[in-house]
């Protein structure tokens, strides 16, 4: 009897339907996820709470959940769980970097993880100028909104090293600050290192002082060696330095003056005023830079002892006090001539002074070369100098 077989092979037929229709639904399905998985992947995200962009730090270390969390938490992302699935199927979980990130406002989860796995992250920098003083560095710190803390007291002048630093969001101000004293400390003993055996100075802290009064008063970067070998030479014959720059540190203590310096200012002793001290000043008046150390370290071989400024930004040296006036003479006459006087005409006061004639003792001074360093010979210096042939080694 062959009767049976027909109905067995309808069986099977019936089950292979029911796989393929099982088949069918699940393949549905899985397209329908893909499809939805896709949309959300590459579909723009939530819109920024404020401005065009979302600010999000991540902390180094952390894992794919607790950045899931804090771009929840931000709005940046709508769901963490398809944030980690999506971070775990494209491989950027074992990417991600920390750092502060500026997310776009509506970025899509694709946009978000391409930026987390590029390390594009926010770099924010503070610069401090050679020349300026701890209180201005101190203004330019506190004026950077992505620092955090106070400056409770000023760093000490001329220990910090002017830079540009890169910073971090919510590092503190002080730990900033320190790491600007590391950079001097590090820096002035590998220059120090380098000193000429006719340099004047004696220890790192005299090198500084000193490379603080050149900094300020120089005008351009390339004459700081000579600047330098100016004040060397003349504190090596025991000279006072007769430095403007000190007369302004001695009345601001790093603030700008504004205006000239006062007849009153040049006789005033306020400890600085190297027009009245011998030797150097009591500490640094700025934060010197490597240039300005280097020429301390290692003037060049001069015979200059005087310096004016010559009318473009820079200075005209002297090594005779009959020639340095004949240099004043001129940049009076520069000066007379930009304000439109004829000869023998005295100029304008500097901005900010009194008007010639209306306080008799305290005339103003009309310009730097009105303020002339003194012939040599007539002063004692405070303390013994070292002749430029002693090896400071």
């Amino acid at each position: 009897m062959k009767g049976p077989k027909p109905a067995l092979r309808g069986k099977r037929s019936g089950t292979v339907a029911a796989l393929l229709a099982a088949s069918a639904t699940f393949s549905l399905f899985l397209i329908a996820g893909l499809v939805w998985a896709w949309s959300v992947y590459y579909a723009p995200g939530p819109s920024a709470r404020t401005g065009e962009a979302t600010v999000v730090s991540l902390p180094s270390g952390s894992g794919v959940s607790a950045i899931a969390a804090q771009l929840k938490s931000a709005g940046v992302i709508r769901s963490t769980d398809m944030f980690k699935a999506a971070a775990t199927l494209t491989g950027a979980d074992r990417k991600l970097r920390a750092g502060e990130y500026q997310v776009p406002t509506k970025a899509s989860l694709r946009s978000v993880l391409r930026l987390l796995t590029d390390g594009r992250v926010v770099r924010h920098y503070v610069t401090i100028p050679e020349g300026w003083s701890s209180l201005q560095a101190v203004d330019i710190l506190n004026k950077e909104d992505v620092l955090t803390g106070t400056v409770e007291t000023p760093p000490a002048e001329g220990s910090l090293w002017p830079d540009t630093y890169e910073v971090s969001r919510g590092e503190t101000r002080a730990s900033v600050i320190a790491r600007m004293q590391r950079a001097m400390t590090d820096n002035l003993a590998r220059l120090w290192a380098t000193r000429s055996p006719a340099t004047v100075v004696r220890t790192p802290e005299e090198a500084v002082i000193l490379a603080s009064v050149v900094e300020k008063e120089t005008g351009l970067a390339a004459e700081r060696p000579r600047v330098a070998a100016v004040f060397s030479n003349r504190l090596r014959m025991g000279v006072r330095l007769e430095s403007d720059p000190t007369i302004v540190y001695g009345i601001t203590h790093g603030r700008p003056l504004g205006r000239g310096i006062r007849q009153s200012e040049l006789q005033a002793d306020t400890g600085y005023n190297t027009y009245l001290i011998d030797g150097l000043p009591p500490t640094p008046i700025a934060n010197p830079g490597k240039d300005a150390i280097a020429a301390v370290l290692n003037p060049p071989r001069s015979n200059d002892l005087f310096f004016v400024a010559d009318g473009t930004g820079g200075h005209v040296f002297a090594a005779t006090y009959e020639q340095h006036l004949v240099n004043v003479a001129r940049w009076r006459e520069i000066e007379r001539r930009k304000a439109g006087l004829p000869p023998g005409a005295t100029p304008p006061a500097a901005p900010g002074a009194l008007a010639p004639g209306t306080a008799p003792t305290d005339q103003p001074l009309t310009g730097e070369a009105v303020i002339t360093m003194q012939p040599p010979g007539t002063l004692t210096p405070s303390r013994p100098l070292r002749p430029a042939t002693a090896d400071p080694r």
